[in-house]
């Protein structure tokens, strides 16, 4: 789930089980469970901070707003970061101290100290912070789109458009198919009335077309036969 199965990582995660075995890292229950197996996961509950407001002194312009959220990103203990310069805020996922897990830690005070040194000065009062959890907000809302990101369609609620979904998509899919047998039969009346087009038959009838050579430079003569065939390009 976060790459152990990686024969690259293969070490790595070794050499952390060995410091958990041996008592110099605590060991966790970092499993969860899906379909009834088991998965690890890097975090469970960490943080996230926003910032709002954030002065026009300080995010200076785009360019500057993006080299801040790539800065942050390249933080260890920052898992997400977006800095949206139009409507002047900052929005952090980290790993806090004291989380369940033997990541990279920090603290909120680190990373205001950090933008600070990348020339942002952000206000602590219109700072609002809550638990992240990761499995449930980040992972499966990346890997079950489908059960996350549905909305209903306009004028709907959720709970209206559950009960309509199915019928709703019966009648969609058995439309699309009349739409098709529409079509087709357009297609074999306009065939049957236009048999020939630009010296090509369209209908349905099979017949054999010429090939670009062919039309180019006409038929190649047979044995017997009278005339000339050009050798083209």
């Amino acid at each position: 789930m976060d790459r152990r199965d990686d024969p690259a990582n293969q070490n790595l995660y070794q050499k952390e089980l060995e410091e958990q075995l041996s008592g110099k890292q605590k060991i966790y229950n970092d499993q969860v469970l899906i379909d009834g197996k088991a998965y690890r996961v890097p975090y469970k509950i960490i943080r996230e901070i926003e910032f709002s407001d954030v002065s026009k002194d300080q995010l200076i312009d785009m360019e500057h707003a993006a080299r801040l959220q790539y800065r942050l990103m390249l933080q260890e203990s920052v898992i997400r970061a977006k800095v949206e310069f139009v409507k002047r805020k900052i929005i952090i996922v980290y790993n806090p101290i004291g989380a369940e897990n033997n990541k990279p830690k920090s603290t909120k005070e680190d990373l205001i100290s950090f933008m600070e040194g990348e020339g942002v000065k952000v206000d602590i009062n219109k700072m609002n912070e809550r638990d992240f959890d990761y499995f449930k907000e980040m992972y499966t809302y990346q890997f079950n789109p489908p059960s996350i990101r549905e909305r209903p369609p306009y004028g709907y609620t959720m709970d209206e458009w559950r009960k309509m979904r199915d019928e709703y998509n019966k009648n969609a899919s058995e439309g699309r198919e009349k739409n098709y047998q529409k079509f087709k039969e357009w297609q074999d009346s306009y065939a049957s009335m236009h048999p020939n087009v630009l010296g090509e038959s369209i209908s349905s009838t099979a017949v054999k077309k010429k090939g670009l050579t062919e039309r180019i430079f006409g038929k190649k003569k047979k044995e017997g036969e009278k005339g000339f065939w050009f050798h083209g390009v």
